[in-house]
């Protein structure tokens, strides 16, 4: 139902960071349970409890939040990464002390997740600019059995988007054991570029078949645009994609008329300049046949160059095809002539 899907991570991870906070030190991780069972939209708390202390004098640092970060390392599911966030003090002093919170396990967890690294502060997604990274942290592991997992369908519309047009977005999300919704109304997300990766986009509710629908301009055509289910600090299920857009090849010979077997430089362009796709200038052979004589790709302006060569004396047609590629539909070229002489 996707017309278009490209991987798109389920888990709002933090933005790549240059390195721990030195402040940081982490003695022990301790989850409240080593395996869990959650079904369908269900979320189970599974308590965590961290040991640690930050070295800091500064007042401002006093409520200082931890939030734990656990890694898929077995199993298949739609969550990469599950976050225990907002973890307060709860015993002891800032530069030595407990912090307790919970980890609230989807059924799309299903497999098994280890404690990989703690973070200090309120922002996950590096929002706030800074360049702290997880402090790693080699921890336990929770074993989660899903059952009843949510699953989504997307569909565009229209299936291929236009250039200058806008589109609109159809969600489903489902029972993936029955094929069948929940019959509940359920908080989905459908975004478009920067706000598929943020922190929490807000979101809307589904009617009770699952669906929600959302509209896009044409402006948004060309980012990704994507399907969340957020959970409390992480997405439990997302899909993303770029829609698809047809394939609009221009091409026009440098001349008109040549020598037999002089090379004549084809120049055209794709738009939407989809670089690295290939094209293909084709000769009309008899029989009404089109056949491949010369090929190039697509540089990053969007323009090409292939080569033609009349092999006989007469009026030769030529045209420029454009294969499939990536989301660019096939397309082709206006016919045009050059002679031979």
């Amino acid at each position: 139902m996707v017309s278009m899907l490209v991987a798109a991570p389920a888990g709002a991870a933090p933005q790549v960071a240059q390195s721990p906070d030195p402040k940081l030190t982490v003695t022990d991780v301790v989850l409240g349970r080593t395996s869990v069972a959650v079904s369908g939209l269900n979320r189970v708390a599974v308590p965590v409890t961290v040991k640690a202390g930050y070295n800091s004098d500064d007042p401002s640092d006093a409520g200082t939040l931890l939030n734990v970060f656990l890694k898929r390392t077995a199993g298949i599911g739609a969550v990469p990464l599950m976050i225990a966030g907002h973890l307060t003090r709860t015993a002891g002093t800032l530069k030595n002390g407990t912090w307790t919170g919970t980890v609230d396990v989807p059924s799309t967890a299903n497999g098994t997740f280890q404690v990989v690294g703690v973070l200090p502060g309120a922002t996950l997604d590096g929002s706030d600019g800074s360049m702290t990274s997880e402090t790693p942290f080699n921890g336990p592991s929770i074993a989660v059995t899903g059952l009843h997992q949510p699953k989504l369908g997307v569909s565009v519309i229209p299936r291929v988007v236009p250039f200058g047009s806008g589109f609109a977005v159809k969600a489903a999300i489902y029972d993936s054991t029955t094929g069948k919704p929940y019959a509940s109304r359920i908080l989905l997300q459908i975004q478009n570029d920067n706000l598929c990766i943020e922190y929490d986009a807000g979101s809307k509710y589904t009617d009770r078949s699952g669906i929600l629908l959302a509209s896009f301009p044409a402006a948004a055509a060309d980012y990704l645009t994507c399907v969340r289910v957020r959970g409390k600090y992480f997405d439990t299920l997302g899909t993303g994609w770029f829609v698809l857009r047809p394939g609009i090849v221009s091409a026009t010979p440098s001349k008109t008329s040549a020598g037999i077997g002089t090379i004549v430089p084809v120049n055209g362009s794709v738009r939407g300049a989809p670089a690295g796709c290939p094209v293909v200038l084709q000769r009309l052979y008899a029989g009404a046949h089109w056949r491949g004589v010369s090929a190039a790709t697509v540089r990053a302006s969007g323009r090409f160059t292939v080569n033609a060569q009349p092999p006989y004396a007469g009026n030769v047609s030529y045209r420029v095809s454009l294969p499939t590629c990536d989301r660019f539909q096939a397309g082709v070229s206006k016919t045009f002539v050059i002679r031979g002489i």
